[in-house]
């Protein structure tokens, strides 16, 4: 009788009754407590810091609305003033990353496609957040302040408005490159 094993990844391994691997080579994924740990670790911060970026842009487009309407008091605690730590945890990506490489035992290799791929998404993703999300962010929390406190600074609510749009934007894009680098790493091609 044929067994089918699906593994952490994806198809790790379809083996028949005789031992033989379809599909060709593909070593094992690896197991244990370190790897598993590393996967973990490597998961919750895509997680946490790439869903901070989302919830970045959807409260940049809440901000756009103004002080009046409902949920204004969240925007405006959303963007008080200090670093967004949380989307930071976005750095953890690659240093998990390449710590699973490490712990797999040589079942996937630096060079492999699908890791040199997410390393790409993971680079675009942090540039997009260096150079537009994380300042537009400040620039947010400044604008808001002088805003929300000041109805007729008509030159403060444009600017803020197009902080607001090029954040949310570039948070889509964020979400965009997340949706991608997970389906690369699932799939590992």
């Amino acid at each position: 009788m044929a067994s089918v094993t699906f593994l952490v990844g994806g198809l790790g391994g379809v083996s028949s009754g005789g031992g033989g691997q379809f599909g060709g080579a593909a070593p094992p994924v690896p197991t244990g407590v370190l790897y598993t740990s590393l996967l973990m670790l490597h998961v919750l911060c895509a997680i946490v810091g790439f869903g901070t970026m989302a919830v970045t842009g959807v409260q940049a487009a809440r901000a756009r609305r103004g002080p009046s309407p409902s949920g204004s008091e969240g925007v405006r605690r959303y963007f008080r003033p200090g670093v967004n730590w949380a989307g930071r945890t976005l750095y953890g990506v690659p240093v998990f990353g390449f710590s699973l490489i490490g712990a797999s035992h040589g079942a996937f290799r630096p060079g492999d496609g699908f890791v040199v791929i997410g390393l790409v998404l993971w680079l675009a993703a942090t540039l997009v957040a260096e150079v537009v999300v994380w300042p537009g962010e400040r620039r947010i929390q400044l604008g808001l302040a002088a805003r929300w406190s000041d109805a007729g600074a008509a030159g403060a609510a444009g600017a803020l408005d197009r902080e607001c749009r090029r954040v949310a934007a570039s948070a889509a894009l964020l979400v965009v490159l997340f949706l991608a680098a997970t389906v690369i790493m699932v799939g590992k091609p």
